[in-house]
C-alpha cells in the first residue's frame, strides 16, 4: 500500500507540473487515453509514445517493479481516387527490475488496402482488425479474437480489443441507407505461430481457413440489430446477433449472443475426445448516463462452453498441470473459463475539474466469487496524458481471478501524442 501512496504523490506532482503548460480544451483526448480517430483530427499519421512504471505484489509475497516503453503508430491515408491504405503497429519494450533485461514484442495490428469503386461498395485486402460486438466486457460475436494478443499493456477491454493482431483477409462490404452487408474470407497461410519479437505472427491469426458474414439493418425507434454467421475448417458454423435499443435519452440496452455446435473449452484445451453439442455465449446489459458526465454499465456474461460449478471445482482442485493448461488455453482465446460472470463499468468525465477523468470496472465470477477491480484516473492536456492505474486480484488461490500470480498492482502511465 505504501508504494501506491508514493505513486499517487508522484502522479499529483506530475499533474501540478504539467498544469504549467497552456491548455487547449479542444484537443482533449478520450477517456481511455486511446489515440484520437484520424478522421476527427484530419491527420494521416498518428503516433503515441507511452512510458509506464509498474509496482506489483506477487502471490509469494515478493514485490516486483517493472518499466515499459511503447510506441504506437497508425497511418490512414488516400492513395488515389477511391483508394485508401491503413497501417497500424506498436512496439512494447518491458524491463523487470533492471534495464539490461529488456523484452520487446511487436504487434502488426493492421495493414490493408481499401478500394471504393462506388459510394456503396468497399473492397479490402490485407491484415484487418475486424472487431465485432456491442457488449463492453465480453464479446461472444468477436469471432476473430482468438490468439490475437501478443502483448498486454492494460486489462481494460478497449485496450485488449485495439492492441491485437488483425487477421489477413479479403473483405467486401455493401452499404445502403440504414444497413450493410459484409463478407470476409481469411485463408490459411501457415499453421505455426511465432514467438519472435518482431514477427508478424501470421500463424496466430491465419492457421486455418475461416469466413465471416454479417448483416445489419436499422429497424427504427432506436433498434439496430446485426446478424452474423461464422465458420471455417474444422469447426461447425456459429451464428450470432448484436442488438442495441435506445430506451430513453439516458438509457441504452444491449444484447450480444452467439451459438452453434461445438466442443467444450475443457475438451478442446486438453485434446480430449468429446461429442459436439449446441453451446451458446451471451453478454447482455444496459448503460445509464447522467447529465453530470457519469456513465454506468451493468453486464451479465454467460459462456455455455465454459465449466459449470462441478466441473470448475474439479478442475481447480485437481491436477495443477491440467488446470494451468486450461487457463492458458482460455486466456489465449479471450474467453470465460467458467459459465457465468458479471461486469460492472463506470466512467466519469471531468471528475473534479475539466479533463480529469475516472474509469473503473469490476469483474466478478459468479461460480467462485473471485473479483478483479480496476481503476484509472487520467488527466488530459494538449498532447500529453498522465494516468494512474490500480488493480487487484481477489479470491481463493485457485479461483478464476485469485489464481493470478500478481495481486495488487499500481501503474503510472504517461502518453505523448505526436
Amino acid at each position: 500500500m505504501h508504494r501506491g501512496l508514493v505513486l499517487l504523490l508522484f502522479w499529483s506532482a506530475a499533474l501540478h507540473a504539467a498544469d504549467m503548460e497552456q491548455e487547449d480544451d479542444s484537443a482533449a483526448l478520450s477517456l481511455t487515453g486511446a489515440e484520437t480517430p484520424l478522421a476527427a483530427t484530419g491527420r494521416t499519421i498518428a503516433v503515441t509514445v507511452e512510458g509506464a512504471g509498474t509496482m506489483a505484489d506477487q502471490v509469494d509475497g515478493r514485490e516486483v517493479d517493472g518499466q515499459r516503453l511503447s510506441a504506437d503508430a497508425r497511418y490512414d491515408g488516400a492513395l488515389g481516387p477511391g483508394w485508401r491504405a491503413v497501417a497500424a503497429a506498436r512496439l512494447d519494450m518491458d524491463w523487470s527490475a533492471r534495464f539490461d533485461s529488456a523484452q520487446e514484442i511487436g504487434t502488426l495490428k493492421e495493414a490493408y488496402v481499401s478500394w471504393q469503386p462506388r459510394a456503396s461498395v468497399l473492397l479490402d485486402a490485407g491484415r484487418i482488425n475486424g472487431r465485432q460486438g456491442v457488449a463492453l466486457g465480453y464479446n461472444p460475436t468477436d469471432f476473430l479474437r482468438s490468439d490475437a494478443i501478443r502483448s498486454v499493456v492494460s486489462i481494460d477491454p478497449d485496450s485488449l480489443r485495439d492492441n491485437r493482431l488483425g487477421t489477413f483477409m479479403l473483405r467486401a462490404q455493401q452499404l445502403w441507407n440504414g444497413g450493410s452487408l459484409s463478407a470476409a474470407y481469411a485463408p490459411r497461410l501457415t499453421e505455426h505461430a511465432s514467438s519472435a519479437p518482431l514477427d508478424p505472427d501470421v500463424g496466430a491469426t491465419n492457421s486455418h481457413d475461416r469466413w465471416l458474414v454479417s448483416l445489419s439493418q436499422s429497424l427504427g425507434h432506436g433498434w439496430t440489430p446485426q446478424w452474423l454467421a461464422f465458420g471455417g475448417a474444422g469447426q461447425m458454423p456459429q451464428l450470432g446477433v448484436n442488438m442495441t435499443a435506445l430506451l430513453g435519452q439516458a438509457l441504452i440496452a444491449y444484447a450480444e449472443v452467439s451459438g452453434g455446435r461445438a466442443t467444450s473449452l475443457w475438451a478442446a484445451a486438453l485434446n480430449l475426445a468429446s461429442t459436439d453439442s449446441y453451446r451458446s455465449r451471451a453478454a447482455t446489459g444496459f448503460t445509464y448516463s447522467t447529465p453530470g458526465k457519469l456513465s454506468v454499465t451493468f453486464e451479465y456474461e454467460y459462456n455455455g462452453a465454459g465449466l459449470g460449478l462441478a466441473g470448475w471445482d474439479a478442475a481447480r482442485f485437481g491436477s495443477p498441470a491440467l488446470y494451468g493448461r486450461y487457463r492458458q488455453y482460455v486466456l489465449e482465446r479471450q474467453d470465460l473459463p467458467t459459465r457465468s460472470g458479471l461486469f460492472l463499468y463506470a466512467s466519469w468525465q471531468d471528475l473534479v475539474f475539466r479533463h480529469l477523468d475516472l474509469s473503473a470496472f469490476l469483474r466478478q465470477d459468479l461460480l467462485d466469487h473471485s473479483r478483479l477491480p480496476y481503476v484509472e484516473l487520467r488527466r488530459h492536456w494538449t498532447s500529453i496524458d498522465i494516468a494512474l492505474r490500480w488493480q487487484d486480484a481477489l479470491g481463493e488461490p485457485t479461483s478464476n481471478y485469485g489464481a493470478s500470480l500478481q495481486r495488487q498492482t499500481w501503474q503510472l502511465v504517461l502518453d505523448w501524442y505526436l
